[in-house]
């Protein structure tokens, strides 16, 4: 695991399709199915927010659309890159954006 961290920890940050092919081998690698979502949601939005400038507006993404995007991101993250550059926003200080993230986070975890 330890040298599966290291490669993520060094994959490029430079653009919105690395951060999302950083993010789908981080979600793959996380160890924990509880509060791995959650996590690395967050994770992303911080690493947006430092390289970018961004941060999603997840109230834009729909669950349904996100989490059939994630099942199929470990053979093809193009979908999930979709939806997510679809929702990025410049309001990296807007403290609404950012508690409807984690508000939104509980909402994807949640079973129906």
């Amino acid at each position: 695991m330890g040298n599966t961290l290291s490669q993520i920890e060094n994959l490029p940050e430079n653009s919105i399709e690395n951060i999302i092919d950083k993010y789908t081998e981080m979600n793959i690698a996380h160890p924990f199915m509880e509060g791995n979502g959650r996590t690395t949601r967050i994770w992303l939005d911080l690493i947006l927010k430092k390289r970018l400038e961004l941060c999603a507006d997840w109230s834009k993404i729909n669950k349904y659309d996100y989490l059939e995007a994630m099942k199929l991101s470990v053979t093809d993250n193009s979908r999930l890159k979709s939806i997510i550059a679809s929702a990025l926003t410049g309001e990296i200080n807007d403290r609404e954006i950012y508690l409807k993230g984690i508000d939104y986070s509980y909402y994807y975890e949640e079973n129906e």
